[in-house]
């Protein structure tokens, strides 16, 4: 016997007059004097099933029917009557009308309502099986599955092939913590999960394959917020023979691409393009939000004699920095508002947070209102004003500190106004899709605590071509051919040329202070690689469950992934990580110190 001639939530005036079978699951039952209605739920969507008293047998079944059991429902697909019609359904026009029940399997009483929009996290990922029945997270996931077939569409049309690299691999420094899993065969050694298939990826373009991808797990055991998991999903790929630009209208492309299908969003063409440097510059961060449309203006010079120390200090300052944000119509907000605010910055390390209410500009110094405004001599005000295009009924705030404080807390508090709804209600923000690159980073950053020289993306980047000459003399003021997609305030994306000569990449790594022995312990297999005609290569890495987020409008990527864990790396479902018995431990040679105690 068919269990299911028709889905459920897809039935339609079309079917009207016939008898079909559907299945799925009790969303509801409501017994209306003597007539019992069944909404019935599937992957599509819910229809009403209408149970009547003349069939004994089924109305007597229906009654015995709850909430979550799973059920069959063979009857005549009728319309509705005048007046009843739900037209926020594809099933609204049309109902059930029941000839046969059968429970095909019952239900205990589930630990909440699945339409419940108040649940607590612990809750729903506790339960995440019933969660994922609710139609939301069947939205989600299915919109998930879409995006991920439209890239694999898009990269097969271009020539890609899938190729699964190990889970199993070697532990090598790429930035964050590895986790590592003990090998039995092996006593005392491990393997490490991959944080990325990056170095397998360059062996296959030296073997060959030309053009690479898979949508792979990765493994990063670092601590959790909203966007990170210790497993995440990638869509990685790799390509020969392509320079910087090449790569990035290729990925472009891409994504226009898989946003067109998936969401019916035309994305800009092409996307903007901003270097490292004017992004810091103007937004204090790599990752500008282009949607919030208020930026840094940079006061540094002008605030170098004033007698305010909070801003002549940083200001004369190797590494220090002063910026205005101007708020337009800002001056409206309160002084606790602005203490708030104030709080705020503090968390990115900013001693305070100075302000200016612009009242009236014409009256110069005295129609501005704030503490600081005595402390500044008329070239500074003079130069606040005309450099942020104050107006009158506007607010400008400061950021006075380290380069890397300003940008921080001042990026910070730009965004946190910038999607406030009073922004949102002014103006001030763009509710669109803004995509962009940013490109031209840093090759190297330095680590002052360890006095040593650290990559900022991966040290297998390629520095731009003109500044190879000066990677022993000057690291500091090399550029890497790195570049990120960023999409309204995320990075979705990021890559790099790669180095391709062995030459260069031991180059890279004396930079970097680690010697032969060290590299070839670490990377021997990939520099041994490079010496046999090693091509041209790069590539990029997205991270899906961030696209999908965004797509969703989802708080959190735990909403797109099936199964995800806690911010404490958690599975509150199947309660890993879990203990294991002694007999596994001896196996793997593992023998566990009793943290409770002192261990001299």
């Amino acid at each position: 016997m068919t269990i299911r001639s028709h889905a459920a939530g897809l039935t339609t005036t079309e079917q009207i007059g016939q008898e079909i079978s559907i299945a799925g699951w009790v969303n509801r039952r409501r017994d209306h004097g003597g007539v019992i209605f069944i909404d019935l739920r599937d992957k599509h969507g819910f229809v009403q099933v209408v149970c009547d008293p003349d069939r004994k047998d089924v109305f007597s079944l229906a009654e015995s029917v709850r909430n979550e059991f799973c059920i069959q429902v063979k009857g005549l697909v009728r319309a509705r009557p005048t007046g009843t019609e739900n037209l926020d359904l594809i099933t609204g026009k049309i109902e059930i009308l029941c000839k046969e029940l059968v429970i095909l399997n019952t239900s205990v009483t589930p630990p909440f309502q699945l339409d419940d929009d108040n649940l607590s996290e612990t809750t729903r990922l506790t339960h995440r099986v019933l969660d994922l029945r609710r139609p939301q997270m069947q939205k989600n996931l299915r919109l998930r599955y879409d995006v991920a077939m439209e890239c694999r569409r898009y990269l097969d049309a271009a020539e890609f092939i899938d190729i699964e690299t190990p889970m199993l691999t070697k532990s090598t420094p790429e930035g964050a913590r590895d986790y590592l899993v003990p090998s039995r065969v092996h006593d005392g050694q491990f393997f490490a999960l991959p944080q990325s298939p990056q170095l397998f990826k360059q062996l296959l373009m030296v073997a060959g394959f030309d053009r690479y991808y898979q949508i792979v797990k990765c493994f990063r055991d670092e601590d959790l917020r909203a966007d990170r998991q210790p497993e995440f999903t990638q869509i990685d790929c790799e390509t020969s023979f392509l320079n910087e630009i090449e790569i990035r209208d290729l990925f472009e492309d891409m994504i226009r691409h898989i946003f067109k299908k998936v969401m019916q969003v035309e994305l800009a063409n092409p996307f903007p393009v901003l270097t490292y440097a004017e992004a810091m510059k103007r937004f204090g961060s790599d990752k500008p939000d282009l949607r919030i449309l208020m930026e840094f203006t940079d006061l540094t010079d002008v605030m170098k004699d004033v007698d305010f120390k909070v801003f002549s200090g940083p200001a004369n300052s190797d590494n220090g920095r002063v910026v205005a944000l101007r708020v337009p119509k800002g001056a409206e907000i309160s002084r606790s508002e602005i203490d708030e605010y104030t709080k705020f910055v503090s968390i990115y390390g900013a001693k305070g947070l100075a302000w200016i209410k612009v009242n009236q500009v014409s009256e110069g110094r005295n129609g501005l209102q704030s503490p600081i405004v005595k402390n500044l001599h008329d070239a500074a005000i003079k130069a606040i004003i005309e450099r942020t295009q104050a107006q009158d009924g506007d607010i400008i705030f400061f950021g006075a500190d380290t380069t890397k404080v300003v940008n921080d807390a001042i990026g910070a508090l730009r965004v946190k106004i910038g999607l406030s709804d009073w922004s949102k209600a002014k103006g001030f923000f763009n509710d669109s899709w803004q995509p962009l690159w940013v490109v031209d980073f840093p090759m190297f950053d330095y680590d002052e605590e360890n006095a040593r020289w650290v990559a900022c993306h991966h040290p297998f980047t390629s520095p731009k071509d003109e500044h190879l000459a000066i990677l022993d003399k000057d690291p500091g003021q090399c550029l890497a051919k790195a570049y990120d997609m960023v999409l309204n305030g995320w990075e979705i994306g990021g890559g790099s040329v790669r180095i391709h000569q062995e030459s260069v990449q031991s180059e890279v790594f004396r930079a970097l202070k680690i010697n032969e022995v060290e590299a070839q312990e670490k990377f021997g297999f990939l520099l041994d690689a490079l010496k046999y005609g090693a091509p041209p290569h790069g590539g990029i890495a997205f991270g899906l469950d961030r696209i999908v987020t965004m797509m969703t409008g989802a708080d959190s990527i735990r909403d797109v992934i099936a199964f995800p864990k806690t911010q404490r790396a958690q599975c509150l479902l199947t309660q890993a990580p879990s203990p294991v018995d002694e007999k596994q431990l001896r196996e793997l040679h593992i023998r566990l110190r009793n943290t409770t105690q002192n261990v001299s």
